[in-house]
């Protein structure tokens, strides 16, 4: 995914292969929030207008730096997530034993295809609240940017949620399930703020 081109990539996306899908659409859609705040991050550094925000966006780039790259790589293993799903779905059962281990491997596969989209979640939260940091010091040219950062981030909590919600109706240990949904429920908590920062920035623009 890192060497294919942006039209290799969506022509991948396009084909009738089962992966890359939704889940590698979500992680992109936060890295391409992540690459925003640093953008808006890299045109406000260095601006003697900005100096006493210098230090916050230092720092803000750095973060947006390490998300942009977490989601890049999570993108990558929701590919090879769906795959270990499918390896397990063809399975041979044709005896007891061998239909309680494709069981057990389809169970695992599930909840491994489910822990990616949620780690999706929880970096597109991040970089939700990392935008809403940077707001009040960046440079006023690129505010829009801001909250077409969160907007990105925050499409890609939402997909990632139902990436997660599709595992989760077929995972049967009841612990697993609360685990997962908790940790999802938590992540898309930051949904209101990236609504939040959208309207506040489109009311700044329109003053």
């Amino acid at each position: 995914m890192r060497k294919t081109t942006i039209e290799e990539w969506l022509t991948d996306l396009a084909s009738e292969a089962p992966a890359p899908g939704g889940g590698a659409a979500a992680g992109m859609n936060a890295a391409t929030g992540a690459a925003l705040v640093s953008m808006v991050c890299n045109l406000t550094i260095g601006k003697p207008k900005f100096a006493e925000h210098e230090a916050l966006m230092t720092e803000a780039l750095a973060e947006a730096e390490r998300l942009r790259g977490e989601a890049i790589r999570l993108a990558e293993e929701d590919a090879e997530a769906f795959s270990g799903v499918v390896a397990a779905y063809k399975l041979p059962k044709g005896t007891d034993e061998e239909k309680a281990a494709r069981t057990a491997a389809i169970q695992a596969g599930l909840v491994d295809a489910a822990e990616v989209p949620l780690a999706v979640a929880k970096v597109s939260a991040e970089i939700i609240r990392l935008s809403g940091r940077i707001l009040d010091g960046s440079n006023p040219n690129v505010l829009s940017d801001v909250a077409v950062a969160a907007s990105s981030a925050k499409s890609a909590l939402e997909s990632a949620a139902l990436n997660v919600d599709i595992n989760l109706v077929s995972i049967k240990d009841a612990e697993q399930r609360e685990r997962l949904a908790s940790a999802l429920n938590e992540a898309f908590q930051a949904k209101v703020q990236a609504e939040a920062i959208m309207q506040l920035v489109a009311k700044r623009i329109r003053a």
